[in-house]
Parts: C-alpha cells; sequence; structure tokens
C-alpha cells in the first residue's frame, strides 16, 4: 500500500535535483477542484501566493504546489510550474488566458555545496513537473530535501543533513490522510514515541548528538554544551522547514487552513525547538474531495490530527532516510536511526 502524498488519488509528485550544489525542488500537481489552505509559522518564511489562499481571498482552488531549496531564489521554479500547466490548457480562466495557481515556499540551503550560485530555477521546475507520478514518492536526500541539514544550534559545522519524508493513513470508510515534508530545522528532530534524539547539533568529537534540548532548557544558551555558537553562526546555516498535506476529504478552504494549523502539531512534536525566528515554517493542505463524505467539526477533528501525525511521521522518514555528504553526516551515519 501507497504509505506517501501520492495515496491520495490524483495528487502526483515529482522531484528535480540540481546535483552540482546539491540542491533541488519538489512539485505536487493536484487535480482539478483541489482546495486548498495554508499555514505560515517562523520568523523567515520564503513564500509565494500564499496571501491568496485566505478564506476571505477569491480563489479556492490550486493546480499545484512548489517545495524548493534556494532560498527566495528557488521560488523561481514556480514559474516553470505555471509554464508546465499553462501549455496544457491548465489555469483559472481569466477570460483571456489561464493563469495557473501555484503557490510555493522555500528552504535556505544556500550553504550546503559551497556554491551558492546554483539554485533551483524554471527548469528545474519545469523538470519537476514533467517527472510528476502517481507513484510513492521518493524521500530521502531528493527534492527540495538535496539540500536540506538539521541540528544547527552549534553552529554550521556541527549540523547534519536533513532530508524529504512523506507519510500517509488510510481509514476503513475510505478517509485518506497523507503528507510531504522537506525538514531543514535549525532543532533537533526527536523521536516524539521514546524522546530519542534522532539527529541535530553534534558533540565536538562529531560522532555524537549534543542535545540542544538540555542545552537551552538550562539556560546555557548559546555557550554551555552547544560551545562556540553565536546567532550569526545559526544563520550562516539558515533553516525552515516546508511540506504539504493531502487528503481526500471534501473541505472548504476555512476547514484546509484550519488543518494546516492542525499538522503544524507534527513539527513541534519531532523538532526541537521548532517554528524559531529563523525558520520559516509553512506547511500547505490539499482537499482534492474525491471522498464524497459531508465533513463535520468531529470530521475536521479527526482529519487534523490525522494530518499533524502523518506531518511528524514524514519528518523523521525524512531525516532517516537521507545520505550524509562530507561534513554532514545523516542519522544513518551516527547509528540514531
Amino acid at each position: 500500500m501507497n504509505q506517501t502524498l501520492t495515496a491520495v488519488e490524483g495528487i502526483t509528485v515529482g522531484h528535480a535535483e540540481m546535483v552540482e550544489r546539491p540542491t533541488g525542488c519538489t512539485v505536487i500537481l493536484a487535480p482539478a477542484g483541489t482546495v486548498a489552505g495554508v499555514d505560515v509559522r517562523g520568523g523567515a518564511p520564503g513564500t509565494r501566493e500564499t496571501d491568496l489562499l485566505s478564506p476571505t481571498k477569491m480563489i479556492q482552488e490550486v493546480h499545484a504546489v512548489v517545495l524548493s531549496g534556494g532560498s527566495a531564489f528557488g521560488l523561481a521554479a514556480a514559474d516553470g510550474v505555471m509554464r508546465f500547466l499553462e501549455a496544457r490548457g491548465l489555469g483559472f480562466d481569466t477570460g483571456v488566458a489561464r493563469v495557473p495557481i501555484v503557490p510555493a515556499a522555500v528552504l535556505f540551503d544556500l550553504a550546503v555545496g559551497a556554491r551558492p550560485e546554483i539554485r533551483p530555477n524554471e527548469d528545474c521546475g519545469r523538470r519537476a513537473a514533467e517527472a510528476a507520478t502517481t507513484a510513492p514518492v521518493r524521500e530521502g536526500s531528493v527534492g527540495a530535501g538535496m539540500g536540506a541539514s538539521v541540528g544547527k544550534l552549534a553552529g554550521p559545522g556541527r549540523a547534519m543533513r536533513g532530508g524529504l519524508g512523506s507519510a500517509a493513513f488510510h481509514l476503513d470508510h475510505g478517509l485518506v490522510v497523507t503528507a510531504l515534508v522537506a525538514v531543514n530545522a535549525v532543532g533537533d528532530i526527536v523521536d516524539p514515541l521514546n524522546g530519542r534524539l534522532v539527529a541535530g547539533a553534534r558533540a565536538e568529537d562529531g560522532k555524537a548528538l549534543a542535545g540542544a534540548h538540555d542545552a537551552l532548557l538550562t539556560g546555557t544558551g548559546w555557550t554551555g554544551p552547544l560551545q562556540n555558537t553565536d546567532p550569526a553562526s545559526v544563520l550562516a546555516g539558515t533553516n525552515t522547514t516546508i511540506g504539504v498535506v493531502a487528503t481526500n476529504a471534501r473541505l472548504t478552504q476555512a476547514q484546509a487552513t484550519k488543518v494546516a494549523e492542525m499538522a503544524q502539531d507534527g513539527f513541534a512534536r519531532t523538532i526541537f525547538p521548532a517554528h524559531t525566528p529563523w525558520d520559516g515554517d509553512t506547511l500547505f493542505c490539499l482537499a482534492t474531495g474525491t471522498w464524497e463524505v459531508s465533513v463535520a467539526a468531529t470530521d475536521l477533528l479527526q482529519i487534523g490530527a490525522l494530518a499533524a501525525t502523518a506531518t511528524a511521521n514524514a519528518v523523521l522518514r525524512g531525516v532517516r532516510r537521507a545520505r550524509g555528504l562530507p561534513g554532514l553526516p545523516a542519522a544513518s551515519d551516527l547509528g540514531t536511526v
């Protein structure tokens, strides 16, 4: 059974990578009639068309969502997806042209790979859209997760590699709730089931995890167990975790926005600290409406709860499936998987 975002019928996902740095983008193509909401948190978001997804705005449906590396430069990947959709006659009909609605969010990975001039562009977005498929989503060091890193509270030199993960829930009565996340947090990654560190700021020897939780909660701040650290070095690594939750339920835009808000709890469960001044954590919610059941308040609660757990699971899967780089080990390299 498909346990990734594409378990929702009609949704397709494609990745494109720029291995020279490395970085990349991930495109989620939505079937006709997909309603979208969004929740943006943290102090440093990089987004496109998120204001349009407010329940008070005219547009209710989207055609695709783009997740990309490259910081604000990576927003250009959405242009390639718009060209891809326009060529296929898809978009909001303005009477003179069809305008594809393609919200996007980016993460900062310019410090990974030493060639910040290489970042996702229009061609990257187009290639990812062309590669989109209903197959289970490839996870780990792929797409928007190519340049992702985590655990930067001891400085970028003691960080670990992040990644892209996905997870899904299938209920017996037909409801499907899924998530896809590119994990690039300033904080550590924690398994909420047992409280164990999966990845994060490494100790001075580089072979063990320092534990940002204890350092921050004991008030040692930047100078305790996390030595040689100051805000400027954290900014040099910079951050942000971005993703999409999707369901086959029929939701209004207000309901989709509420699900996106609830799904952010998945970040809070697995990332410590989450929603920081240096993260721009952003989650979109896509609702395709193919599950022909009226969503009551109790159903919305269940969908949001499932979305939060799927998001948490996707964070863990992305980090656990990442592959290490020189100087940027993965969880599998440290034996924490």
